[in-house]
């Protein structure tokens, strides 16, 4: 679990979380990135991962985008300053950046969205810019310059004719300098603007997905009144919550957002676990065309990591939701089924060996052993 120093989780959660910035110095002391630059390259390299670099700095406004995978000898011809390259969902694939995610249980799992890394060249920069999600900007290598600011946050503000959401004015009201270990929390609707100062620079984003009225109501065919553009905001979270568990208060949230009395009683799990398109298509060319896993007696699997999970209490029964959809629990042990929901992992014995073959069955696990 991260270390805070001076404020607590529970100030965390109460005082900054979706509220306001906050720089962690020594976050994660002694912290060295799991990947080199060249391993950053490398991957960029790969169709399984989203990759794109983006070129240019404030000093010129000139940007470009150019997305991958790219050619082997690509990063031969980058100019020397002012670029970065990022990698979309290394979590999904290497088990170390995975792990990572653990150091952040103090926000429900369920919440959690993806880790990109950067890496960026001396003055590399993807330009001002606000998000609609909570991240957590972890440094693992060199040093990078953050500009904060909460003034005229808005789509008006963009570049216009540009492929990429940079403000046109950006007015700095704080500046952190970010070495290995320090992590800078930003919360939805705070701009930032990062530039390495360093000719190595890496960079671990830890995003968490962002609900807006209006795609919840279309999920459930609702026609609003009058537009809604705004976004599902989390209630008051309690430091020991399952890091699974969707919460009662949760759903009082996304009814508040949504102006109304009631939700169909699965529909807010299946629509949190949802995949994004990119991995959905990855699943179901894994289910077309790959075979389930055996499963073999004293052995581990965990939860394949492009998988979403999270569980509910609806009337004292447990429902479980995976990548969508509400998973069959009427066979198996509802302790046993909390604890994989929480933990993301299922060791053979016995009496978990059916559970096992069904999660199998539909692609959601892999053994360990078997992941990079």
């Amino acid at each position: 679990m991260i270390d805070f120093g001076q404020v607590s989780r529970e100030e965390f959660l109460k005082e900054y979380w979706q509220k306001k910035p906050l720089l962690i110095k020594h976050a994660l002391p002694n912290f060295i990135s799991p990947l080199s630059p060249d391993e950053l390259a490398g991957l960029s390299f790969e169709e399984e991962f989203e990759s794109r670099v983006v070129k240019g700095s404030t000093q010129k406004n000139d940007w470009s985008l150019e997305n991958g995978p790219f050619q082997d000898d690509y990063f031969e011809s980058v100019p020397q300053n002012d670029w970065t390259l990022l990698i979309q969902g290394v979590d999904k694939h290497i088990l170390e950046v995975c792990r990572l995610i653990e150091e952040f249980d103090f926000i429900p799992r369920w919440r959690f969205d993806d880790v990109m890394i950067s890496f960026a060249a001396k003055g590399g920069s993807v330009g001002p810019h606000f998000d609609h999600y909570d991240v957590f900007l972890l440094q693992g290598h060199g040093r990078r310059q953050w500009q904060i600011s909460s003034i005229d946050c808005t789509p008006n503000n963009y570049v216009k004719n540009s492929q990429l959401r940079i403000m046109e004015s950006f007015q700095e009201e704080d500046t952190f300098i970010t070495e290995p270990g320090d992590i800078l929390y930003v919360p939805p609707g705070i701009a930032h603007h990062g530039t390495s100062i360093d000719s190595e620079c890496i960079t671990l984003s830890f995003g968490y997905r962002s609900y807006s009225a209006t795609e919840m109501m279309e999920t459930l065919d609702l026609k609003p009144h009058k537009p809604n553009k705004d976004y599902y905001i989390d209630p008051n979270w309690l430091i020991d919550i399952g890091n699974s568990e969707i919460s009662n208060s949760a759903i009082n949230q996304a009814l508040e957002l949504l102006n109304i009395d009631q939700l169909p009683a699965e529909f807010f799990g299946c629509f949190v676990t949802r995949l994004d398109p990119f991995d959905q298509q990855k699943l179901n060319e894994m289910m077309a065309f790959e075979e389930p896993i055996e499963i073999e007696e004293s052995t581990t699997y965990i939860l394949s990591p492009i998988c979403r999970i999270a569980y509910q209490m609806i009337e004292t029964e447990l429902h479980v939701f995976i990548n969508g959809e509400s998973f069959d629990t009427e066979l198996f042990d509802q302790d046993r089924l909390i604890k994989f929901c929480n933990t993301r992992v299922i060791k053979i014995n016995h009496q978990s060996t059916l559970l096992a073959k069904k999660l199998s069955s539909l692609h959601l696990i892999e053994k360990i052993s078997n992941h990079n």
